[in-house]
């Protein structure tokens, strides 16, 4: 079963498999350091969902719900 990093509940270290989605989208992802093979520390998730903020690579960042579910994380 695949799991994003929308899904992911908070206080979870995942490690990230796949990108989905397309050039820029994906690009950018990719510029915030989110490749494949990096951890990912889930920190907090806004009541609604968006945005989740996460800790890669040392680094604290805030991730809109669309962008998480990009990520495909174990």
């Amino acid at each position: 079963m695949m799991q994003t990093l929308k899904e992911v509940p908070c206080g979870n270290m995942v490690t990230v498999v796949k990108l989905h989605g397309e050039g820029a989208v994906k690009r950018r992802i990719m510029d915030m350091g989110i490749t494949k093979g990096t951890s990912v520390y889930v920190r907090k998730v806004a009541p609604l969902g968006d945005p989740v903020e996460v800790t890669v690579r040392g680094y604290e960042l805030s991730l809109r719900k669309a962008d998480a579910e990009m990520i495909e994380v174990k």
